[in-house]
């Protein structure tokens, strides 16, 4: 075969897998943004201003079916917490994975118990949850513990950490991943400038992977914020105000021992409902749950291009 037949030949091949990229692209995206419209086309009618300033009102009642209010502040208070838990235990685990290989044992056990647990469906993760936290504390082992006195069965501890738990893994691996990109000529020439390990890794390498870190900080609680089966396992749900549950105590401690509201687990239980609507609050629901993920997506984005930028 000559040298121009040859050429012609992997210029033809290159333009049909070319074409069949931008075919499964435009496929994939109209798929996409047809899910969304018709996601805000029934959403949107049923969001009101009292989804947010009200609790869910019992059927029959004046006012039904109410708003979420208790779900979306719950679900924040969850996400919240598990990032507490979750994130600074996925970043130091990756720190671990790429900074520490060389003589480390517990590398390659980890990295594999990691990858195992990314892809670990979520339910046995609620199981795992309600096995580990809420069947003790039902059992009142928990109550000889000041913190936790006041844990009966499910509650909002067992919850966020249930979340906590799915977050880990892929903070670690994404953390480790990113981290491998750095150069190690930075790492060189900080240790020849006399910086150890622990300084290198905290002043030179973190902060060039931050906005990679970041990013794959966001995705791990994008997965959390919609995930159903962990909390209908462990935190349950409730129809009442989280910062309600307990006025005299400050805010954290007792009203997490109780179950939990959240806005998956509503949105669930009302689509489910014979009542047309608590169907559509469901929906709203929903709505509202990918409008806070695509807002603090969003935000973090712009924040760190601004810091990449400066």
């Amino acid at each position: 075969m000559s040298v121009s037949a040859h050429n012609s030949q992997s210029r033809f091949v290159s333009g049909v897998m070319y074409a069949a990229c931008v075919i499964c692209t435009v496929v994939i995206l109209s798929l996409l943004v047809l899910v969304t419209a018709y996601l805000v086309s029934i959403g949107w009618q049923s969001l009101h201003w009292s989804f947010f300033t009200q609790d869910p009102i019992p059927l029959g009642l004046p006012g039904a079916p109410g708003g979420m209010r208790n779900a979306v502040l719950g679900t924040l208070m969850l996400i919240a917490l598990a990032s507490i838990v979750g994130v600074p235990m996925g970043v130091l685990t990756g720190i671990y994975l790429s900074e520490y290989q060389a003589g480390a044992v517990f590398t390659r056990p980890v990295r594999f118990v990691c990858d195992v647990l990314a892809g670990v469906p979520s339910i046995v993760v609620g199981v795992l949850g309600y096995a580990l936290l809420v069947a003790p504390a039902a059992a009142g082992w928990f109550s000889h513990i000041p913190v936790f006195s006041e844990i009966s069965s499910f509650n909002g501890w067992a919850g966020a950490l249930a979340l906590a738990f799915i977050m880990i893994p892929i903070i670690a691996r994404t953390t480790e991943e990113m981290l491998s990109l750095v150069p190690s000529s930075y790492r060189e020439a900080s240790v020849a400038l006399g910086a150890t390990k622990a300084s290198t890794i905290i002043k030179v390498v973190l902060p060039s992977a931050t906005a990679s870190i970041v990013t794959g900080v966001m995705l791990a609680i994008a997965r959390v914020a919609g995930e159903t089966a962990p909390l209908l396992f462990t935190a349950l749900n409730s129809d009442f105000m989280p910062v309600e549950i307990n006025r005299h105590f400050p805010f954290i401690h007792p009203l997490l021992g109780q179950p939990f509201p959240s806005l998956t687990v509503t949105a669930f239980n009302y689509a489910r409902d014979i009542d047309p609507d608590r169907q559509k609050l469901a929906w709203a629901g929903i709505l509202v749950l990918i409008m806070l993920v695509f807002a603090v997506n969003l935000s973090v984005r712009l924040a760190t291009r601004r810091r990449r930028k400066a």
